[in-house]
Parts: C-alpha cells; sequence; structure tokens
C-alpha cells in the first residue's frame, strides 16, 4: 500500500516514532496468533486487515503518522534485509536470470497499454506515466522517484498512488484464492506475485498468504523488478531533456538492495550458521507482520472515492495486463 509521504532518503527524528511503532506494534502482537490458527491468511494479511479495519473505525491519528510510516517503509525493508541471509548469491542471481522475460514483459505491457489506453481515455501525459511505473515497477516508491522528474502536480501523484493503492488492495485478497483456483505451484505464485502485484508491501502479503516458500520467491523477484527504477528513471530523465539536472538520483537508488545482497554475500560466504535460517525466517516474517500492521492504519479507504473514474478505469487496464501478461509468458516458458 502506498505512503506517499514518506519518500526514499526522508528522516525521521526518534522521539515521534514511538506512538506509531507501538501502535502498530499492538495490531502485529494481536495478529501474530491469530496466523497461527488461520495459516491460510497469515499473521502478515491479518494485521493488514486489523489495521485497516481500525483505520476505518477511529479516523486518522496524526500522532501515530511517522512512526506508522517507519514501520511502512523501513522496517519492510530491515526485514527483507534479514530475509537476505537466509539466501545464497546464486539462490538470488538464478531467480533473477529464470525471471527476467516475465519481467520485461510485464514492464512492456504496462507501459504499453498505459500509454495506449490513457490517451485513450483522456488521461494527462504525466498521470499516464506515473501509474505505467507504479504498476509496473514499484507502486508508490517509483511513482515518488519519477513524479519530480515528468514535473506531476500533487493532484496527479495523488490520483496515481491511489489508484495505485486500489490495485494492491484487490491483489491482497484475490491473487491466492486465484493462485489455487490455477493450481499454481510456490515458485509460479512467487514469481506471479512479484510481477503483477505493485508495493513490496502487497507482494510481501499476497504472496506470504500463499505459502512461505512463494513469498520468498516473489521478494526476489520483486527485488529484481525494483531494480528497473533505474534505468526507467534516466530514460524519462532523458525525454524530458534534463539529462540528470535536478534528479536526486541517491533518492531514486532503492539502496535496501545494496543491504539485501551484502546479506546474501555473507551467508553464500557461510557467515551465517545454516541453523539460524529458520529463526531469521521467523524474524523476517514477525517485522514484515509489524510492517503491514502500520501500513494498515495509514490505509484511507475513503480516499478512493476522490480518484476519479478515469485514473481508475486506467490502473484496471494496465493491471490486469500485467497480471495476464505474467500469467502468460509463464505457461509459453
Amino acid at each position: 500500500m502506498a505512503l506517499p509521504a514518506l519518500a526514499t532518503g526522508d528522516r525521521i527524528p526518534f522521539s515521534p516514532l514511538l506512538p506509531g511503532v507501538a501502535a502498530a506494534g499492538a495490531v502485529a502482537a494481536l495478529a501474530w496468533p491469530l496466523g497461527r490458527l488461520e495459516p491460510v491468511a497469515g499473521a502478515p494479511v491479518i494485521a493488514l486487515a486489523l489495521g485497516i479495519a481500525a483505520r476505518t473505525s477511529l479516523g486518522e491519528r496524526p500522532a501515530l503518522r511517522p512512526g506508522l510510516a517507519f514501520c511502512g517503509k523501513y522496517v519492510l525493508q530491515a526485514a527483507i534485509v534479514i530475509l537476505g541471509t537466509t539466501l545464497s548469491l546464486g539462490e538470488v542471481g538464478s531467480v533473477g536470470r529464470s525471471t527476467l522475460p516475465v519481467l520485461l514483459g510485464t514492464l512492456a505491457a504496462a507501459f504499453v497499454v498505459a500509454a495506449v489506453a490513457g490517451r485513450l481515455l483522456g488521461v494527462p501525459s504525466r498521470l499516464r506515466t506515473l501509474v505505467g511505473v507504479g504498476t509496473g515497477i514499484c507502486g508508490a516508491s517509483a511513482i515518488a522517484a519519477v513524479s519530480g522528474i515528468v514535473a506531476a502536480t500533487e493532484a496527479e501523484i495523488a490520483y496515481a498512488v491511489t489508484t495505485i493503492f486500489a490495485f494492491n488492495l484487490v491483489a491482497v485478497l484475490l491473487f491466492p484464492p486465484l493462485g489455487h483456483l490455477l493450481g499454481m505451484s510456490q515458485a509460479s505464485f512467487g514469481v506471479w506475485a512479484g510481477t503483477a502485484v505493485n508495493d513490496t508491501s502487497s507482494v510481501v502479503a499476497a504472496a506470504y498468504a500463499y505459502g512461505p516458500a512463494a513469498g520468498t520467491h516473489a521478494v526476489l523477484v520483486k527485488l529484481t523488478r525494483t531494480v528497473a527504477i533505474l534505468p526507467v528513471a534516466g530514460a524519462l530523465a532523458l525525454r524530458h531533456r534534463r539529462g540528470g539536472e535536478g534528479v536526486r538520483w541517491t533518492r531514486i537508488v532503492p539502496w535496501f538492495l545494496v543491504w539485501f545482497a551484502l546479506a546474501a554475500a555473507l551467508d553464500t560466504a557461510g557467515v551465517v550458521p545454516a541453523g539460524m535460517h529458520g529463526t531469521l525466517q521467523q524474524l523476517a516474517v514477525a517485522l514484515i507482520t509489524l510492517a503491514l500492521a502500520g501500513v494498515g492504519l495509514t490505509t484511507n479507504l475513503s480516499s478512493l472515492r476522490r480518484a476519479g473514474a478515469r485514473p481508475l478505469l486506467l490502473g484496471t487496464l494496465v493491471w490486469a495486463a500485467v497480471a495476464v501478461t505474467s500469467l502468460a509468458l509463464q505457461a509459453l516458458a
């Protein structure tokens, strides 16, 4: 789900974090045992649902906002880095290479459909670009990264983020049962979730609801997909004749991927004992549960009504194209 107010590179003072982290921790603590009782959904998805329910019934609490944003972004990134300590570089590279055709195909589908359908629907060019990169790459993070390059307005950013957020919710609810209906393996579902779900938090929620192996696979695919923001941002900068001028590349580079690679390197070198993998995976899932509790507590369902019909319709077409392309390319492989 989207956290547009917290872009890559932002820093938050420590003291305001405590109320929001405590609130997310309370929701996660409730979700954890419920996830054991209902393993089909799992603690992360239950935490997300409980957070959304609490936010909808209690309204927004501004004092919680910094801590919830911290959980939704940095705690989630920390969980992914910890997952890296349980994977070798060989495993990471193997997944990246094997899924590259699907990744490239879904990216192409997102950009082509966003451009063509957006023009037919009369959606402004900048908004088409934001919806395309948000759906094709990494949701709100991609939108935040390219919004300055294309000089998007605050309203266009808000519309794009809300559109992406709507399909994050749909994917978390719809993908796992569809995967079971289609008889997908853990690995194939991981590829589907990793290529066809938008924000990292939603990828994690949908994939771990399907199974732990699907979750790990989806994270690897998603991280490979996230790297695409670099060439896409560069191409957009050249297209808009900025050539890097005014583009803050330090805010675009997904630095947590570097830490993930270093963690995998430690595992490859044997620094991380194999007997610790199970504990580290459980710690990662616990942090994911905390992160998704934070995401749920920031989710404003009423914002969907303000997005308007045309951006949501465009998002529907782009998202459907990406999801179908991912399944088709896997079937052809």
